[in-house]
């Protein structure tokens, strides 16, 4: 049927690490030609980083669909594990995610009160909110959401 193959998402990881390297050691080839460490980041090593992410989370990506999908895809109804466990799992994510907000709201008000809060903690804060509404979402997907695989003709309505 249909393979779900942790290959390429296996290299796409490697490609994103390596690419990091790439910039790190970038970084201290302009350390030694400059003489000292520079403050900002140069376009080479943007460039680097840039894909570099792109590629680890294109390898995250195809890991968790392996994951939530298994290594073969079946014809047919497959049931939702559910359990106690995953419900412990979604209220703690939940728990969590209600106090990040809460935090995130305290920032824009103390900032709009007493002055203004870091922009980069603010990021952090909303990366670290959307961050746990993913594993909220996998973690429903995985453990109460049924799957089912429907197969179709070869000369089906669709025009590709």
């Amino acid at each position: 049927m249909y393979r779900n193959d942790t290959v390429l998402p296996f290299f796409g990881i490697l490609f994103g690490v390596a690419l990091w390297y790439m910039a790190y050691l970038d970084g201290l080839h302009i350390a030694r030609l400059a003489g000292h460490q520079p403050e900002e980041l140069s376009v080479g090593q943007l460039g680097l980083i840039t894909f570099g992410i792109v590629f680890f989370l294109w390898g995250a990506i195809g890991y968790i669909s392996a994951w939530l999908e298994g290594g073969e895809l079946r014809p047919g109804r497959e049931e939702a594990e559910g359990g106690a466990a995953p419900m412990v799992v979604v209220f703690v994510l939940a728990l969590l995610l209600v106090g990040l907000s809460g935090l995130f709201v305290n920032a824009v008000l103390y900032g709009l009160t007493e002055g203004p809060v870091k922009s980069s903690f603010m990021g952090q804060l909303a990366a670290a909110i959307l961050l746990v509404m993913t594993l909220l979402l996998v973690v429903y997907k995985k453990f109460f959401v049924d799957d089912e695989v429907l197969v179709e003709d070869e000369h089906s309505e669709v025009p590709w």
